[in-house]
């Protein structure tokens, strides 16, 4: 007769470790059941350059490779694998999640190997869905489980999903923006657009290009977003000096730019981010929105702390919107405390 396997959840933590990943476009997040958020970094890794065939030496990876971005020198290729949510470089992938894990793991125990829980886009393909899965797994994951975005939002921002309440989470992350409608534990509705914090960088660097002839880096222009960035041009004028390559002779020139300029700039970007949430309000079943009307919308993400992005929703749809606590965690913290619930077999899709 077989020897029955023991089930004490002391004995199984010393062997399994549940983390949660929040594998992102602009910033990688992890969670530990028993640390919290123990890493936050640039989605960024820097490779050194003329290695061997085959071989790929880390120079630097999260906020050390960031500030490479524009910068590096010919020896060194600084990537940003993630893209929109997804991984668009498979293998930059892989050596940036071991070197987060590695850093994220303040004290490794003998044989303890960690079970992932990632969250990943709704418009993500069974492909790229599959491309995390074995990045994740090629990292030293035993057992991954994907959980959607706007979901682990959810959660970290404390809706009751579990709730006959609908409730709607808007998270806008640096190259997605998520909108879901959860009830019951599960997703009434589920939208993913492929527009965020990177769309509204590049539309700044175009404005800057057309109306004063400046060339901004891409780390220059998320500066000036998060300076004096604002959804709305009805505000206090508020300016700030930025520099960068004059189109015409190629030289450095400094320019003067305010919030109004910004307000511009990003219009369009954000146009489709109100239109996806018009979509999730027309797409919804009825009853689901009359509690939004009551509730109102939940912002999360990085996106969530563009100035009076509120005050926009509010004025194109007619409904409260607030900003989560901590909106830059909410997804990871969702994603954890999903996973230490035992809520993963419902919520989890693969």
């Amino acid at each position: 007769m077989a020897r029955p396997k023991p089930h004490h959840p002391l004995f199984r933590g010393l062997f399994r470790h549940t983390v949660a990943v929040d594998l992102g476009t602009a910033n990688t997040l992890i969670y530990t059941d028993d640390g919290g958020i123990v890493l936050n970094q640039p989605s960024v890794v820097c490779f050194q350059k003329h290695q061997q065939a085959g071989q790929k030496r880390v120079a630097a990876v999260g906020s050390e490779a960031k500030q490479l971005l524009g910068r590096a020198p010919n020896n060194l290729e600084t990537v940003r694998p993630m893209r929109h949510g997804v991984i668009a470089n498979f293998s930059a992938a892989e050596h940036m999640i071991r070197q987060f894990v590695d850093m994220a793991r303040p004290r490794p125990f003998f044989g303890r190997r960690a079970a992932f829980t990632i969250c990943v886009p709704a418009g993500a393909t069974q492909v790229e869905r599959r491309a995390i899965k074995e990045a994740a797994v090629a990292a030293g994951a035993w057992k991954v489980s994907l959980i959607g975005e706007s979901l682990a939002s959810a959660v970290g921002a404390g809706l009751p999903v579990s709730s006959a309440t609908g409730s709607m989470v808007v998270d806008i992350g640096g190259g997605t923006t998520e909108v879901g409608v959860i009830a019951l534990g599960g997703m009434a509705y589920n939208g993913s657009i492929r527009v965020g914090g990177d769309q509204f960088d590049s539309a700044i660097v175009n404005y800057v290009r057309n109306v004063y002839g400046v060339l901004l880096g891409e780390q220059t222009a998320e500066h000036v977003k998060k300076t004096i960035g604002s959804a709305m041009r009805d505000v206090p004028l508020e300016r700030m000096n930025a520099t960068g390559r004059s189109v015409d002779d190629g030289l450095p020139r400094t320019v003067e730019i305010n919030n109004h300029d910004i307000a511009d700039a990003i219009d369009g970007p954000l146009r489709h981010v109100i239109g996806a949430v018009k979509t999730a309000l027309e797409s919804a079943p009825a009853e689901l929105v009359t509690d939004i009307a009551n509730t109102g919308i939940v912002l999360t993400g990085g996106g969530a702390l563009l100035a009076n992005l509120g005050r926009r929703l509010t004025a194109e749809l007619g409904l409260a919107v607030r900003i989560a606590d901590e909106p830059l965690t909410c997804a990871v913290r969702g994603a954890g405390a999903a996973a230490e619930a035992g809520l993963l077999d419902d919520l989890v899709y693969e």
